[in-house]
């Protein structure tokens, strides 16, 4: 069992580097371009809190036997991180303002969680802090796409709704609930179960457009069909 534990830890560690990396055709876009254009960086500051809790519940002396959990979100952290200041060097000034506000506020949530943790907690006490606040800031992290679909549904178009994304969401998402219910811990499940429901949200929102644009289509097509005009004798 420990064996299989260890496996999936080294497979969601494999998936969800993937997924911290998928982005970076999206900012290859955005720094070609200058432009942030409709790219919204709301979920990437989010992500930044969410690795970052999660590295530290996974660290020994928060969370014993997830030093796996550790590794994998603090290298997402520095991705993400890096990924937020692209985004901040390209985007228009409001957008930057929200952005810089909302990057103020992750750091001191994370600062505020490790200190209380550190300084006024200890064992089981610590961990489920520590596992409360990452699993409450991890759904908040994969609602933040929920911004993207509505996006999304406007243009009628998956454009701004990366599929590779989705598709890494899905795998590192099974792979890690598998690890947290081997491991018997239910914050890295239950957080690791939101990624599959966001997945089958983002497939719905994806049917959604396909239908939209499908009756689009069907509507330019009959506008487009010549009209017969009928005499006053009706032929």
């Amino acid at each position: 069992m420990d064996i299989l534990h260890f496996l999936f830890g080294i497979f969601g560690n494999a998936t969800a580097l993937f997924l911290f990396l998928s982005p970076m055709i999206t900012f290859k876009r955005i720094i070609q371009s200058k432009s942030t254009e409709e790219f919204s960086g709301i979920p990437y500051v989010m992500t930044l809190l969410n690795c970052l809790l999660s590295a530290w519940y996974g660290l020994p002396f928060v969370s014993p036997n997830n030093l796996l959990v550790s590794t994998i979100n603090g290298t997402g952290a520095a991705i993400e991180f890096v990924y937020v200041m692209i985004f901040l060097v390209f985007a228009p000034r409001k957008e930057k303002a929200k952005i810089l506000g909302l990057l103020t506020f992750v750091l001191t949530v994370f600062a505020a969680v490790a200190l209380v943790s550190l300084l006024a907690l200890h064992g089981n006490t610590r961990k489920l802090f520590c596992g409360v606040a990452a699993t409450v800031f991890s759904i908040i992290m994969y609602a933040s796409p929920l911004s993207i679909m509505r996006l999304v549904i406007k243009t009628k178009s998956v454009e701004y709704m990366p599929f590779f994304l989705s598709l890494f969401v899905f795998l590192c998402g099974t792979s890690w609930f598998i690890y947290g219910l081997l491991g018997h811990d239910p914050f890295v499940a239950v957080r690791r179960c939101t990624q599959r429901v966001r997945m089958w949200a983002w497939g719905d929102a994806a049917d959604i457009v396909r239908h939209l644009s499908r009756q689009q289509r069907r509507y330019q097509e009959e506008s487009e069909q010549p009209r017969r005009v009928y005499g006053d004798d009706g032929r």
